[in-house]
Formats: structure tokens, sequence, C-alpha cells
């Protein structure tokens, strides 16, 4: 019997997320932030051809099983890479083409209980980058390198584990299962790092390579309410909490709902943690809708970067919708 499967990343370059003097050239429009991916990819070539996402990850792969053991073991995926595009108008003025880095395959891990995968893709833009950099020759003028290295396993008996074991620190990655559906993204798109480290052979293709912090993707609610905070009015006011600052405190008034672009929080009530959460998500409507009182101590486990929604950009009824899906509070009670 065979056994099918993948995994996928995607990696785009969200709002609010490059610093520097690289951030003048996508607030004049010379360069772009990217619009969201979906939450389910149909047709990865499709997004590729419409250059809605950087960079992107596929490892599919197969195993063979006879009579309860693995008799064959393969890989059919791929990696993608667009060009970047500077100037502007709809053709944009100069177009750099990418370089592509040969795709890392590990041989595949055989156990008695199924065959591991593994797989990075990645590259770096055409355009040039001056930068200084960490390490020796303390400078460069190529982009930094990108990458997601990712990982599968599939059982004899069918079942399916797909991970992101490693990743570039910039740009966003978004993870997605064998059905195409969002399960999970990286905590953190850290520009600056990214920039200052990622050269030469300080990648996989360098033999380094650095585990993401990742976090489970958000509810389909959650991103369409970011949606309307990031686009549908007011801009947001944006501003950045440091490792180990609080964004709110249990007991403390507060009413302002909060949506988390950058980073991870953890979940506290009563002195416990109850969880942690990862870009995208939406919160601080229970204040709102229960006595204008905070039911949960927000702390920042890395740095953060916080968009706070007009008043009237969210109603009620989304916002109570929300609260039934959240109800974390609860679960330290």
């Amino acid at each position: 019997m065979r056994f099918d499967s993948s995994v996928t990343s995607v990696s785009w370059i969200p709002s609010e997320s490059v610093s520097g003097m690289y951030k003048a050239g996508f607030a004049a429009g010379a360069s772009h932030y990217d619009d969201p991916p979906p939450e389910v990819i149909e047709d990865l070539d499709g997004l590729f051809a419409a250059r809605r996402f950087r960079f992107a990850n596929r490892l599919a792969a197969w195993i063979e099983v006879d009579d309860g053991q693995v008799v064959d073991a393969g890989y059919a995926g791929r990696g993608y890479i667009s060009d970047t595009r500077f100037g502007w108008g709809p053709r944009r003025g100069v177009m750099f083409q990418p370089a592509e880095f040969p795709e890392i395959k590990a041989k595949p891990e055989i156990t008695a209980t199924g065959v591991r995968f593994s797989q990075t893709t990645g590259g770096r833009t055409g355009a040039p980058m001056p930068r200084p950099v960490a390490n020796a020759p303390y400078f460069r003028w190529l982009a930094p390198t990108v990458w997601t290295t990712l990982a599968l396993t599939i059982g004899t008996d069918g079942s399916v584990h797909g991970e992101m074991t490693g990743a570039s620190a910039f740009p966003r990655h978004w993870v997605y299962d064998y059905q195409g559906k969002l399960v999970a993204k990286s905590g953190l798109a850290d520009f600056d790092q990214w920039m200052l480290t990622a050269h030469g052979q300080h990648s996989p293709w360098g033999n380094e390579d650095s585990q993401p912090l990742v976090t489970l993707a958000e509810s389909a609610l959650e991103r369409q309410l970011s949606a309307t905070i990031m686009r549908g009015g007011a801009k947001p006011a944006v501003r950045k909490v440091a490792k180990d600052a609080l964004l709110t405190e249990q007991g403390q008034p507060g009413g302002d709902v909060y949506l988390l672009l950058d980073g991870v929080l953890s979940v506290w009530v009563d002195g416990a943690q109850v969880g942690e959460l990862g870009p995208g998500a939406v919160i601080g409507e229970r204040a709102l809708l229960e006595h204008a009182r905070r039911t949960a101590t927000l702390r920042a486990v890395t740095d953060c970067l916080i968009a706070t929604a007009a008043h009237d950009q969210i109603d009620r009824d989304s916002l109570a919708s929300l609260a039934e899906l959240h109800h974390r509070e609860d679960a330290g009670r």
C-alpha cells in the first residue's frame, strides 16, 4: 500500500515588519508588504505565478508499505522563490532574479513504525542589500539568506505529522498541513536579526540552522478581524512591548482590543500560565464585554509588536463571538 502526504511553508513580508532605512522604501511604495496568504492552499503554483508569497517549501513524500513494513520511500516536493521588484506602478521599475539554493533533502529515516523526511529550501533575492553583519567580513552587499526546514513523518498505518524544524529569522513563515490548511506559523519575523546574521555560511548550506519559535495558527475569525483592524479604516496605533513586559494585568481596568502583529505573549490567570498567543491573535475583548476589567495578565515572551484597534472598528457581535472562542482564562480556574 502506498501513502502520500505533504507539509508546506509559505513565507511573506507582513506589514510593519521592516525597520531601519529599508522601511522608507516600503513607506514610499518602491517596495511592498504582502497580503496574508490564504487560510487554505488549493493551488500553490497559482499563488507563485501571482507572486502571492516571497518563497515556499513544499515537502511532499510517499512510502510503500507491505505487510506492515516499509519497502520503499521517496520525495516529491520542491521549493519556490519569487523575483523581487522595485519601483512604482503596476509593472514596477526594476526586477531582480532570485538566487535559489540547492534543495537539501535528508535520506529518509526508516523505522519500524514509519518514515521521517526532512527538506530545506530557500535562497536569496537578487536585489543588493548593503549592510553590516555580525561576523567576518562584517559587511555584505548581497541580500540575506531565507529558508525553512520542514519535517514530515508518514506512519505505516497512514498517520501523518508535519512540522517546521528550522527557519530564517525573517520573513513570516506559515505552515500548512497535507490538506492545505493553515496550522502553525513562526512567532517572530525579526528583520534586524536576519539582516545581521543570515549570510555566507550561516545557513543550512553552511551546516547552520535556526530553530524557529512556532505557534499555533489563530482562528479564522481572528484573521478576519486582523484585516479589519489593519485595513478597515483609521490606521491603528502600533507600539512595541519589550520582552518580559506586561501588556495587560488581571483585574485592572481596560477598554482596548489588541492585535498581536509579531512576537509571543503568555497568558496568566491567578498566577498560573494557561497558554501562549502568537501573531494574528486578537485579544482584550472580554474586558469590553465583562465589566471593563482584564480577565488575564498578558506578558511578552519575546519582544512584541502590538496594534490597538479603534473602538468603532469591531462590532459587539464579533467581540462576543471572539470571546466564545477564547475563554482561555476559564481553563486556569
